[in-house]
């Protein structure tokens, strides 16, 4: 890998890692400190390779500079050294030495507690989710902003309270003792699934799919999986929910980038060790009483891994979503659902239903309802596909929704 793509790959992998590690050390009060300190280890990079050339092992380089970075910082600010070091060897009596560990346990550890403080109950659930997608996975302002559906301003004001907040609760980087894992968790998992998200759609960004975004929200939901205290039904459901549907990444995007619709993907291109993957993981979320969202999402996705069409399979999918409305119901998912609808009981009734919901400001709700009404009146077909137009944010989105538009206006019926 050349240095100019490596250096891109490293600072999506290791930065949030390094961070972690030395937000756990230095305590969650200094926050800024370990991310300043872990940019700063970036920009040497940046300069010493190009100047000498790759390392032989390019992220213990990176580790190790990390490690030097923070004990100079230690060593050479008297404030730091005279009042935080002495906070953290209270807490840390039996150890003598400011070591940076930056070993593989230690990595993971420091992750996963950072988390569970980052969903501390003393800040609102938004803040959590917010603080959790900007330090730990590297999200911009603008990817938050459009998570939440808000203005970046709101977003700073937002997550500048959270941190202040943590700071005045001195906020410890651990995990939460037994009977707090689960009303935490659930923060956790949320973050995690947003995270998961806007991987596998962005409108932030003209890219149907960031799989980056997409594989680090499932390596962190594995690591809850490989915890003893965090491997919990609705952890391994969730995880089943991401290998569904990563298993259908190839076949989603065409050669433009362009969005390749469920009933258009090529069935040889869906990834079946990951869809054997999505199972088995399911089967184990099958324990205990409780059923989560993540529960119902999983299973919707997982008869989406079956491409031929069947009443079983429509009828299945529309009860999941029926369920899924009653314990944790969103507009997308009502949307969805009119999908499932149409499929199961025919496009009628499934018009019908969409235009409940009457989502003026989303370019899904038109996009749905031009699909629905094609073949039944494509002038409102054309007319809905049209609106969508106006309102979707990404070139991709563009590109499909005029694929579709020129597909009506040329008289040929689309799928």
């Amino acid at each position: 890998m050349e240095q100019q793509e490596l250096i891109p790959h490293l600072f999506r992998t290791e930065f949030r890692k390094i961070t972690a590690v030395l937000c756990k050390r230095f305590g969650i009060a200094h926050i800024e400190m370990a991310e300043d300190i872990a940019s700063d280890t970036f920009l040497c990079a940046v300069e010493t390779w190009s100047y000498k050339g790759l390392p032989p092992n390019p992220t213990a380089w990176l580790y190790a500079v990390a490690k030097n970075k923070a004990k100079n910082q230690l060593t050479r600010n008297e404030v730091f050294a005279n009042k935080i070091t002495s906070e953290i060897m209270d807490s840390n009596p039996e150890s003598e030495e400011m070591e940076i560990d930056l070993s593989e346990k230690n990595i993971t550890d420091s992750q996963l507690q950072m988390l569970f403080a980052l969903c501390h109950p003393s800040i609102a659930v938004e803040a959590q989710i917010g603080l959790s997608l900007r330090i730990l996975c590297g999200f911009g302002i603008d990817e938050i902003a459009d998570a939440f559906l808000t203005s970046k301003e709101n977003i700073n004001k937002r997550l500048f309270r959270a941190r202040e907040k943590l700071r005045q609760e001195k906020v410890r980087i651990e995990f939460p003792i037994e009977n707090d894992i689960n009303n935490r968790l659930e923060t956790v998992l949320t973050t995690l699934y947003l995270l998961f998200n806007e991987g596998y759609y962005s409108e932030s960004k003209d890219k149907v799919l960031r799989h980056d975004l997409c594989l680090e929200a499932m390596r962190l939901t594995y690591l809850l999986i490989e915890n003893e205290q965090t491997n919990r039904p609705a952890v391994n459901a969730l995880f089943a929910l991401m290998c569904f549907h990563a298993s259908r990444f190839e076949a989603r995007a065409g050669e433009n980038g362009e969005m390749i619709l469920y009933d258009d993907q090529d069935e040889t291109l869906w990834n079946q060790e990951l869809i054997a993957k999505g199972m088995y993981y399911f089967k184990q979320a099958s324990q205990g009483n409780v059923i989560s969202k993540y529960h119902l999402e999983a299973g919707i996705a997982y008869w989406y891994t079956i491409k031929a069409d069947s009443p079983e399979k429509w009828e299945n999918i529309l009860q999941l979503f029926n369920k899924l409305l009653q314990i944790h119901y969103t507009p997308i998912a009502a949307l969805n659902r009119t999908y499932a609808l149409s499929k199961a009981n025919g496009k009628a009734e499934a018009i019908a239903e969409a235009e409940k919901l009457n989502l003026a400001g989303n370019h899904f709700y038109f996009t749905l309802l031009g699909a629905l009404y094609t073949g039944i009146d494509n002038t409102k077909a054309r007319h809905n596909f049209a609106q969508a137009l106006t309102i979707a944010k990404t070139k991709t989105d563009k590109l499909s929704i005029q694929k579709r538009i020129d597909v009506l206006d040329a008289g040929l019926t689309l799928p």
